[in-house]
């Protein structure tokens, strides 16, 4: 059997093909475009048995340009691969290559999800909409700060449509001011509008997905939340267990022991960071300002008693993402549970 390994870089692609006994029998350079990647494998003359990479921004592309071509496309985890390429005296695209393939040969690895295209667009509107709303933040401070130099002072709670109107009249009634900061304010105003466009989108984007609609039903989960473990998830069947999304997401504790060292230490922050914001997002408006009773939410109450505020968020935000998971999977509603028992 043959292995090939792609090392994979913006441009160019290290092709590394060895044998059953770890020889290297291809060494070439191509460019990071499917066709070439195609023509170099089928060039060399014997069937592959798998091709392995990197996990990376190139990966969905090749990978499901690889698989239309009949080949058994491998996704390797990039900090594990790191970790085993660290032991290399010379690091370059060419001994890169030769390291993955031994890896793939070896089978000393943990494959990864490649996500659909589906899925990569959801997450393309979701990271677009939360670029344009930190860029009307980041624009709505500086304003606030340049006018505090001239003694303005902009109420504290001011909310994003309402900014424009308290301002504008203040900049206006200068000149010195206008020709400063009316420009910046026009640009805001652009930047909010397609703010709230693409947040139309999100939105409506959410309430056509029946996954997202049954997500929605659970107190202090809206569309963003939804739509975001969605895209996240992408596909239940990948996790075999619930308890699993939890810990994929960073919600679970690190631990560290060795010999008579056990040091249980904070969440460990893994895996998507705006899903982890988004789930305890949720979890606080579940404690703090949803009315609708709930079994987690008096887990998470009395969690509040004896751990503190912040402990309880995270943890109820850990049972949100497995209680999320598993109604994917069986394709069931959010159970309140009856409040006496609660």
């Amino acid at each position: 059997m043959f292995y090939a390994a792609l090392d994979v870089s913006l441009r160019s692609v290290a092709v590394c093909i060895i044998d059953d006994d770890g020889k290297v029998r291809l060494e070439r350079s191509v460019p990071s475009d499917v066709p070439d990647l195609v023509r170099c494998l089928s060039e060399f003359g014997e069937p592959i048995h798998q091709v392995g990479l990197e996990a990376g921004t190139l990966t969905q592309h090749l990978t499901y340009g690889l698989r239309e071509a009949g080949f058994d496309v491998v996704c390797m985890e990039a900090r594990q691969v790191a970790a085993a390429l660290s032991a290399m005296r010379n690091k370059t695209d060419k001994h890169d290559a030769r390291g993955i393939a031994q890896i793939l040969r070896s089978g000393w690895y943990s494959r990864v999800h490649v996500k659909s295209v589906e899925s990569h667009h959801l997450r393309a509107l979701l990271t677009s909409r939360k670029v344009m709303q930190r860029k009307c933040i980041d624009l709505e401070n500086e304003i606030r700060g340049l006018l505090k130099v001239f003694g303005v002072k902009l109420p504290m709670r001011l909310s994003r449509g309402a900014f424009d109107v308290a301002v504008r009249e203040t900049i206006e009634s200068d000149p010195a001011l206008s020709q400063a900061l009316l420009p910046m304010l026009h640009a805001r105003q652009m930047l909010f509008e397609t703010f709230m466009e693409l947040d139309r989108r999100v939105r409506e984007a959410a309430h056509e997905d029946e996954v997202c609609t049954r997500f929605m039903g659970i107190p202090g989960v809206g569309e963003i939340t939804a739509l975001s473990f969605k895209a996240a998830v992408d596909d239940p069947a990948r996790f075999k267990s619930s308890r699993t999304v939890g810990a994929h997401f960073g919600l679970t504790p690190r631990r560290f022991q060795s010999g008579e060292k056990d040091n249980p230490g904070r969440i460990s922050h893994a895996g998507d960071s705006d899903v982890r914001a988004t789930l305890y997002a949720a979890a606080n408006a579940m404690l703090m300002r949803s009315i609708k009773w709930s079994s987690l939410k008096a887990w998470g109450m009395r969690l509040m008693k004896t751990k503190g505020r912040r402990r309880a968020i995270v943890a109820v935000a850990r049972k949100l993402a497995v209680v999320l998971h598993r109604m994917w999977a069986d394709g069931t509603e959010f159970r309140h549970g009856s409040e006496a028992a609660a």
